[in-house]
């Protein structure tokens, strides 16, 4: 055996759409790679929002067969199908946002993965890549924010929203930031964010009239949803952009277009990140921009939680339960 290869390797599967209550940890032999794949030992792998959604039935679920889920890891190269360009054996690479990171080793498109710079290890990428990304296209790419700017950012002491706070006081943007403690608060602050809201003891639409002395914020970037719409919306200036891009609370039941001219001649984007990395040229681009922040010391990768990759299920739990801050790891 070459000191690339392996035999058993384990993966977290489910059968059906119940959430952290239906994941199996099991084994399997290591794929192999088709023409233009690569077979991928990982040693990081990143828990996001999204892998909640995937395995309660939020989105789409096999029909038949069984889904590995998981949307990010990190780790080196076993070996390449035919075709592939630009990777070899023993390469440290990384991606965000391809279903079936779950699993020890794993198949993947080429085209879907990035090479990680030396000054990136494992576990910062793991933990940075598809909520750095996420971050990247919400500033950049969905409200291409400029300094003077002010913003309204939900779940601010979230994998997304520290990363955020950080990269907001990078452009120069005035941030208001909402959270559920104080613990979380400071958190939040210390990230970079310029005021801190908690919601759980204050209207936050209020709040942030009298911190924009009645004038609204220029965008909302909500990833809660169902709890914070309706006031999100009336914090916006006219002609403010409402971006929401994730539903930790449900998904807004009462959506009208309506309430875009009712709160003043809104926009509003349902973003995903899948749309701004779809080439690999477009991944490359957006990944460049994410670690050039790192690398220079803008942004610092806060990861708070570990985990086996079999309690898979208690991460899912901690991440719901909204007990976690920053970033959340499983270890292989």
């Amino acid at each position: 055996m070459s000191k690339w290869e392996v035999e058993l390797g384990r993966f977290i599967c489910i059968e059906e759409p119940n959430g952290a209550d239906a994941l199996q940890l099991r084994e399997r032999d290591a794929p192999n790679p088709g023409p233009g794949e690569i077979l991928i030992s990982q040693s990081k792998i990143g828990l996001n929002f999204i892998d909640i959604y995937q395995t309660t039935g939020l989105y789409p679920f096999p029909k038949d067969g069984i889904l590995v889920p998981g949307n990010e890891a990190a780790g080196i190269i076993l070996s390449c199908g035919e075709g592939v360009k630009g990777f070899k054996e023993g390469d440290r690479v990384g991606y965000p946002f391809t279903i079936g990171a779950f699993a020890e080793e794993r198949v993947i498109s080429s085209e879907k993965v990035i090479l990680l710079p030396d000054e990136i290890n494992d576990e910062v990428a793991a933990a940075s890549m598809l909520k750095g990304m996420t971050v990247e296209y919400l500033v950049n790419r969905s409200s291409k924010l400029k300094k003077g700017d002010k913003v309204l950012f939900h779940a601010s002491a979230g994998g997304v929203g520290l990363i955020a706070g950080q990269w907001l006081k990078a452009l120069g943007v005035e941030s208001i930031g909402t959270a559920g403690s104080k613990e979380k608060l400071v958190l939040s602050k210390n990230a970079g964010f310029t005021h801190v809201i908690n919601y759980n003891e204050t209207d936050f639409y209020e709040e942030v009239m009298e911190i924009t002395n009645g004038e609204g914020v220029d965008v909302v970037f909500d990833s809660v949803g169902k709890d914070t719409y309706m006031n999100s919306l009336k914090a916006l200036k006219n002609f403010g952009l409402f971006v929401s891009f994730g539903q930790s609370s449900g998904t807004p039941s009462d959506f009208k277009l309506s309430d875009l001219v009712s709160n003043g001649s809104l926009y509003a984007q349902r973003p995903s990140l899948a749309n701004y990395i779809a080439s690999n040229d477009q991944l490359k681009a957006v990944s460049e921009n994410l670690f050039k922040m790192i690398i220079e010391g803008k942004i610092k990768i806060d990861i708070n939680q570990r985990y086996d990759l079999s309690d898979t299920a208690d991460a899912f739990r901690a991440l719901t339960s909204r007990e976690t801050t920053g970033a959340t790891i499983l270890e292989v």
